[in-house]
């Protein structure tokens, strides 16, 4: 079943950009596993509380077109800023990480993992809370998105035997909660401070 407009939009109500990859559906699924699950391995890692993380794969018309795409939802709340952005730049890392390891790295797919939408949510939530995180520089007092991505990378590349475990996890069943991510990866779920998540 195809998500909703909602479901495909970015935190501004815009919608996500759409971007071919020239993979079959099979690693184009298990690609986007990857992504979400760097999402939700680095959020336990820095103590946030994971809602779900989910990829979602459906028939776009009758000729066997197919789309994918994924979400994982957390809370934030008491979490560093700076671990926040780091969490959003993770699935892009973990997503070329797979390409990479399974000898489907080329420079147009990596391109394709940008996910630009996550990279606008972390500046945008971090201008909210009154931090700087610039696009393609450094801005005075703050971080540039190059640096939270280096920050991203060290981490994924400590926990990705776990991202690895969860990506699998999450391509065989679609969904997982953050009980379930977090009784995979030896992470704790901290439970969510603002009432029912």
């Amino acid at each position: 079943m195809a998500p909703t407009s909602e479901e495909l939009a970015d935190h501004t109500g815009k919608p996500r950009a759409a971007i071919h990859m020239s993979l079959s559906y099979e690693q184009t699924r298990l690609g986007m596993a990857f992504h979400e699950a760097g999402h939700a391995v680095l959020a336990l890692s820095y103590g946030m509380h994971v809602v779900t993380s989910e990829v979602i794969s459906w028939n776009t018309d009758d000729d066997g077109g197919w789309a994918v795409t994924g979400s994982t939802d957390l809370r934030a709340e008491n979490t560093s800023p700076w671990h926040f952005a780091a969490q959003c730049a993770a699935g892009t890392l973990a997503q070329v990480q797979y390409l990479m390891i399974h000898g489907l790295w080329t420079p147009e797919r990596a391109a394709a993992c940008a996910a630009v939408h996550d990279r606008e949510l972390a500046v945008d939530a971090l201008a909210q809370a009154g931090y700087r995180l610039g696009r393609d520089h450094t801005p005075e007092g703050g971080k540039s998105w190059g640096m939270v991505r280096g920050m991203a990378r060290r981490k994924v590349a400590y926990r990705w035997w776990e991202i690895r475990n969860v990506a699998y996890a999450m391509n065989e069943r679609g969904v997982l909660t953050g009980d379930e991510i977090a009784a995979l990866t030896g992470l704790g779920n901290p439970p969510f401070q603002g009432g029912a998540a």
